[in-house]
């Protein structure tokens, strides 16, 4: 009976506490799920104008839209908040509505017919934008709003502004749809004037338990070091290689060391073919001795030459082609971008509905992923030599168009934003928004993620994560890259506009090649 002492009886008292109260708070959690969460508000419900009798019985305008009589005149602005304020996050396929189906909400306003509707959100969610547009599906329906499927992180919020023909109350205003499970409801912002809410006597036994129970312990067990939460890794890591997936990356980067203590992670993108030359350099120097901590995401498999490297796919990424605004054309065929990129149309009137203006190729440098995929799902040869340093004028007079070379996606998208007559191709997510350019469709497809797999769409492909061998089970590098395909990081790859591979549609996608 040795162990028998007052110090191991109160751990064992302790330690039995502590799985009574976790067995209660599962049993609590089992009662009262986690649920997503749609909630939303009216913020702003105002009339244009309206009408009053004066002292000389004739009727006088009163509202600061006086000028604009046939707005005015029964009509008002609604403002409606729409927010994730549920538990969990929120892709478009949580969604109830059909899969073929462009918008998962809608709001009705009572009788009142709709005369417009624009989006807004704060500066930290501006990609949300990306997601309500009219292409995306936003649309008005007589005194309805179509809403698309907007994906929304927890906390992440939208707002419509909706011109109104009519007045409207609160109350009528409705949003409906459904979350696969999950709810659409109506909620209230806090106030200055609000109560916040005290414990629950569950909430306040629990905490007075579990506070006694780790007091006890920490007495009786002194640790040196405390141990990462389960599946973390210490040390540092580079990733590099696409500069098309690098957003994702650093995002997840920074969640990574925030949630793993001692864990830094470099994200040192410069083109998938020189990330895949970095990795095998930094394998070589070891000696073939053990995995480098490097991690190279590459666009598209890896060039031939390099057999000790190991591939995982993480996601199906899409690319678009973006035009100077300068340039109204907003669809070409296959055959079309084919003929640019060999030479034979050199300006933009020998397109339908193009401008008198020469043609201007804004290109990556050879180590770009994004290149390489352009050229081969969609060009099926390469593109033609390099004719300019500045983008505007030809170095090489024989050459049958301007044709630069850029390092890097930021600059192919400001020059071809800063050059009229440009046209260049980039990651999706990366050639949304931006001022100066529009996004160009092929064969009037328009890249989708959701269509994936069943559009024709040609410029599209599999991102690939590369290590040098099989790194070890324990390493920074095979925890990040776990981090990377599960859990949190779907959430932001699918965020950023890509597909992960681990979902079941990316698993058939993924692995059709």
């Amino acid at each position: 009976m040795d162990w028998l002492t007052a110090e191991n009886v109160i751990a064992v008292v302790t330690a039995l506490l502590g799985v009574l109260v976790s067995a209660g708070v599962v049993w609590y959690e089992r009662r009262v799920p986690r649920h997503r969460q749609i909630g939303y508000r009216v913020q702003l419900n105002t009339p244009l104008g309206r009408q009053s009798q004066g002292r000389t019985g004739d009727n006088v305008r009163i509202g600061l839209f006086n000028d604009l009589p046939d707005i005015a005149d029964g009509a008002s602005l609604v403002l409606l908040r729409v927010e994730n304020d549920g538990g969990l996050s929120i892709g478009r396929e949580d969604y109830n509505a059909p899969e073929h189906a462009t918008h998962g909400l809608t709001v009705t306003y009572g009788d009142g017919q709709v005369r417009g509707v624009v989006a807004t959100t704060s500066p930290e969610y501006q990609d949300l934008l990306d997601h309500l547009t009219e292409a995306a599906g936003l649309r008005k329906d007589g005194s309805s709003v179509l809403v698309p499927k907007v994906p929304l992180n927890q906390g992440q919020h939208f707002k419509l502004l909706v011109l109104l023909a009519g007045s409207v109350t609160d109350e009528a205003v409705t949003v409906t749809g459904g979350l696969k499970e999950g709810v659409v409801r109506r909620n209230h912002s806090t106030t200055p004037d609000d109560t916040p809410p005290r414990f629950s006597p569950v909430a306040r036994n629990i905490t007075i338990v579990l506070t006694a129970c780790v007091i006890a312990l920490a007495t009786i067990i002194v640790r040196s070091e405390t141990p990462p939460p389960i599946g973390c890794a210490k040390g540092s890591l580079t990733v590099t290689g696409s500069t098309a997936f690098a957003p994702v990356v650093r995002e997840l980067a920074k969640k990574y060391e925030k949630d793993c203590e001692g864990a830094t992670v470099v994200v040192d993108a410069h083109g998938s073919t020189a990330g895949i030359r970095e990795l095998a350099a930094a394998g070589a120097a070891g000696g073939g001795q053990g995995s480098p901590a490097v991690v190279a995401l590459s666009d598209g498999r890896k060039p031939g030459g390099y057999p000790q490297l190991r591939e995982s796919m993480v996601a199906v990424s899409l690319f678009t082609l973006v035009l100077n605004d300068g340039i109204p054309v907003t669809n070409l065929s296959l055959d079309e971008v084919r003929r640019l990129y060999q030479g034979e149309i050199t300006n933009w009137k020998q397109i339908p509905g193009g401008p008198d203006r020469p043609v201007l190729l804004v290109s990556r440098d050879a180590n770009s992923g994004t290149r390489e995929v352009f050229q081969r799902r969609v060009l099926g040869r390469n593109e033609p030599a390099n004719s300019s340093r500045d983008c505007e004028s030809k170095d090489d007079p024989a050459a049958r168009v301007v044709r630069c070379e850029l390092d890097s996606t930021e600059q192919v998208l400001s020059t071809v934003a800063r050059l009229p007559g440009a046209i260049g191709y980039t990651e999706l997510r990366a050639g949304s928004g931006l001022k100066g350019l529009h996004r160009v469709a092929i064969d009037g497809r328009a890249p989708n993620v959701d269509e994936i797999g069943e559009s024709t769409y040609p410029y599209r492909e599999i991102e690939y994560a590369y290590t040098w061998g099989q790194p070890p089970a324990d390493s920074l590098t095979s925890s990040f890259l776990t981090y990377l395909s599960r859990g949190s990081g779907q959430d932001v790859i699918r965020t950023h506009g890509h597909l992960p591979c681990a979902t079941p549609k990316g698993l058939r996608i993924c692995g059709e090649g």
